[in-house]
């Protein structure tokens, strides 16, 4: 089992001065992944419902540090060697595609081929609004996006006409280090959102502790996989992992097919990153 922090970039200023020094913590003590969160704005009001929680809020002060999770990555890259460096999840349909696919591109080729994309396609409509993208139909804008990213990765002449863009007679450089494109894990519960991880993603990031949801929802996931011809073992299936409230819960994920849990680092119950990695590594046996 892979073991992962999150979140690195969210916080405060004593966030970002630490991070490199809890990254190169976390790397040393054999964590394999460390993860961000992304809201670009968080309202002092919204109506929208946060899914992942029963009150329907995110618990996080529009006053918090939210740094970017993709220059956050990129400044822990710098001082790191063989940490996997993750969005859990990048919002994609608000994004500018293009500038994406540079962007992404860029850190993985800097980082020697480090970096794992989770995306996702939010909740948040204010911060779409605020962001400037249609909130309706984001779901499709997110595949149309995804399917043309893949062309500009490439490194070939990019030719892709769909609903949201039409690109044509451009190459874009550099192309990811890894090939063909980083690892791409889609988040989310839905049905909808498990078509997309079958077709279109090679994993799955489950932001569920709910060993009842995550079985139901596996046992779909294989059920869809099936039928699409795919191989049940070729999806990355990440998750949460609760280590204060179930702290012997990782041979149990095991055993559903899931490859990666990754620990909130405030749920540990330990005010400090460091001493919360050390508590993580020590559960997990690294």
């Amino acid at each position: 089992m892979k073991i992962g922090i999150v979140s690195i970039n969210v916080g405060g200023p004593a966030t970002a001065e630490s991070m490199v020094e809890v990254v190169q913590h976390a790397e040393a003590a054999g964590i394999e992944s460390v993860w961000t969160f992304e809201h670009v704005i968080v309202p002092t009001a919204y109506e929208s419902t946060y899914p992942y929680a029963r009150s329907g809020k995110m618990g996080i002060p529009p006053e918090a540090w939210f740094l970017d999770p993709l220059i956050s990555l990129a400044h822990v890259a710098a001082a790191t060697k063989t940490i996997r460096l993750g969005t859990g999840v990048n919002i994609f349909p608000q994004a500018n595609p293009l500038l994406f696919a540079k962007q992404t591109a860029s850190l993985d080729a800097l980082s020697g081929g480090r970096l794992t994309l989770g995306l996702g396609i939010g909740w948040l409509a204010e911060e779409y609004a605020a962001m400037g993208t249609p909130f309706k139909r984001r779901g499709a804008r997110f595949d149309d996006y995804l399917a043309a990213v893949k062309k500009v990765w490439s490194g070939d002449v990019v030719e892709h006409e769909g609903e949201f863009l039409s690109w044509h007679g451009f190459k874009s450089h550099p192309t990811p280090a890894q090939k063909p494109h980083p690892p791409i894990l889609i988040g989310g519960t839905s049905t909808k959102t498990l078509h997309r991880v079958v077709n279109a993603a090679d994993g799955w990031y489950a932001p569920s502790d709910s060993q009842q949801e995550l079985s139901e929802k596996i046992t779909l996931l294989k059920e869809m996989a099936a039928q699409a011809g795919r191989p049940f073992e070729s999806i990355d299936i990440t998750t949460n992992w609760r280590i204060a409230k179930r702290p012997d819960a990782l041979p149990e994920l095991e055993e559903l097919g899931i490859k990666r849990a990754v620990v909130l680092l405030g749920a540990t119950g330990e005010s400090d990153p460091r001493k919360a990695i050390d508590l993580i590594a020590s559960r997990a046996g690294l």
